[in-house]
């Protein structure tokens, strides 16, 4: 029997296209027409260094759409949400070259990563402004989200 993934209810994880040429790459990752797209708030850009972590934070209105769009990162989600059939739940995943896919996450899903290698970008497209009173944010070292973030070896 087949193991499945581990799933958070909402989250959604969408193959990306890259067309390389001589020229260089084109990396797509959100039109307006695609089936997972909410709405446009705003976009930016988070590059983060090896080792460091960046997280734990949920927001309480605002959809994250994650594209690693250079380097590597580690996402891990959380689901701490009251009722959620996924409650409880935890989904460590790998983006940048060799999984090169948007991460849809909705409101109330704990999100943190961490930099895989020297400098990775990071590229969300939000679907509200950030407002910094409607953002929580833990430690990701408190223990609160049940998750450690160093190496783990399989």
């Amino acid at each position: 029997m087949e193991a499945l993934e581990p799933r958070i209810e909402g989250v959604i994880f969408t193959p990306l296209r890259r067309i390389p040429d001589e020229r260089g790459t084109i990396y797509h990752m959100l039109r307006r027409t695609d089936p997972h797209f909410v709405e446009f708030g705003e976009i930016y850009f988070t590059s983060i260094y090896r080792g460091i972590v960046k997280g734990w934070h949920r927001h309480t209105d605002m959809t994250l759409n994650y594209a690693c769009i250079w380097g590597r990162i580690k996402l891990v989600l959380a689901d701490q949400r009251d009722g959620s059939p996924t409650a409880g739940a935890i989904v460590e995943r790998f983006l940048g070259p060799d999984e090169y896919s948007l991460a849809t996450i909705p409101p109330g899903i704990w999100a943190g990563f961490k930099g895989m290698d020297d400098v990775s970008i990071v590229a969300n497209c939000a679907t509200h402004p950030h407002d910094p009173n409607r953002t929580e944010r833990l430690d990701p070292f408190s223990g609160d989200i049940p998750y450690r973030w160093d190496v783990l070896h399989r």
